[in-house]
């Protein structure tokens, strides 16, 4: 191993802290973007309903670190990633802006399930909690350093100026992995990727704690895909306040990923999942009540994505064991669901905004609810395994 496990994990910190930049900072900008591509709010949602749908295929290609090696499939998530980044700078355009994101999404999409199995290859089951809620603290630092970075690029530069930047990142971060993850010898008898599709189709807990995923991910984008649009709307905040907004959820979702790597492993991955649901719907809830002010908006919305990152964060370590002899495979079909709990998100919640913000939240709740059923049954199939 050319650099240690304690190593590679702080780079993959950074490495998804990156991508994820990318990703996130269409959400608190999505109007800024719209404009600068002459499209409408609901056209441009049409992008991140299709960058989501793209996501649901990263098991097609993500399962590849099964056969491969987690190896290759980082190295195709990175490659992906950078050339999503580099297509705004070559063709600035509503269609260039949504391969852009579908590209980069779909590089996302296929590294993480990789990386989460190699992770899983590497770390025993009861500590395992602790070192993936580390890696997810890049989702939270995009948040806090880079979408802020990114609205400062915005705000000087005009709404293109991200995009060369990180795809220069993206050439870095290729060169990078090649470097420093080792050559692994893969089993001659490896199975075949339908052959794992099959496992996971045909596994209830597999199934369940996928459902939990998608439900609970489509809860959340109810309110990521239109905090940004509710705060300009309610506040009339800019495009540096909206950076800072974004900066208070990246603190939120820090903390809970803080939790999660000092509780989860203790409190057991089930029962953090039903707690994270519970306050996540709470906070939900409390979101238009507390939404009168700009303050309370934002404590609003740090309870409400500290909530969610604390759900999310704790279902990954179960996920990784839930399937072992396909692991990689599940952990992308994990990522599909996610993704399509996005895409259902992105295409509910400008209508439902167009009624109410209060719509909106319930939209959120009532997908909690059916989580916290999908959870149910989850831990009853455990049960009936373990008996």
């Amino acid at each position: 191993m050319r650099t240690s496990l304690r190593w590679q994990v702080s780079a993959f910190t950074v490495v998804r802290g990156i991508f994820n930049t990318l990703h996130r900072m269409v959400y608190p900008f999505l109007a800024i973007f719209a404009r600068g591509l002459g499209v409408d709010l609901t056209t441009i949602s049409y992008a991140l309903t299709a960058r989501g749908v793209v996501g649901t295929v990263g098991p097609f290609a993500a399962a590849v670190a099964d056969q491969r090696g987690r190896r290759f499939g980082m190295l195709l998530g990175a490659v992906l990633f950078m050339a999503g980044a580099a297509v705004v700078v070559f063709w600035p355009s509503f269609p260039g802006f949504t391969i852009s994101l579908a590209s980069a999404t779909l590089g996302k999409y296929i590294f993480d399930p990789g990386m989460q199995a190699y992770i899983g290859d590497h770390v025993p089951y009861q500590r395992r909690g602790r070192t993936i809620a580390i890696t997810e603290f890049g989702w939270s630092l995009a948040f806090i350093v880079g979408v802020p970075l990114m609205g400062f690029l915005i705000a000087s530069k005009g709404w293109m100026a991200p995009f060369p930047l990180l795809a220069l990142l993206g050439v870095v971060i290729v060169a990078g992995l090649f470097w420093m993850l080792p050559k692994e010898q893969i089993p001659s008898n490896a199975p075949r990727s339908r052959d794992n599709f099959r496992l996971v189709l045909a596994s209830l807990p597999a199934l369940a704690g996928l459902a939990v995923g998608l439900l609970a991910t489509a809860a959340n984008e109810q309110v990521n895909l239109i905090f940004g649009v509710w705060l300009q709307d309610s506040f009339g905040l800019k495009i540096a306040a909206l950076g800072a907004a974004s900066a208070v959820i990246g603190i939120s979702e820090m903390s809970a990923e803080g939790l999660v790597a000092a509780f989860v492993d203790r409190l057991g991955k089930l029962h953090s999942i039903a707690l994270g649901l519970a306050v996540n719907s709470l906070a939900a809830l409390a979101l238009p009540w507390l939404g009168r002010t700009e303050w309370g908006a934002l404590i609003g919305l740090f309870f409400f994505y500290i909530s969610f990152e604390f759900t999310i964060v704790s279902c990954i370590p179960l996920m990784t064991e839930l399937l072992p002899s396909a692991r990689a495979t599940l952990m992308a079909c994990n990522v599909a669901a996610l993704s399509f709990g996005r895409a259902i998100g992105d295409f509910m919640a400008p209508r439902l905004y167009g009624l109410s913000f209060l719509a909106v939240a319930l939209g959120a709740v009532g997908f909690n609810l059916l989580a916290l059923l999908a959870l149910s049954r989850l831990a009853k199939e455990r049960r009936q395994v373990s008996a």
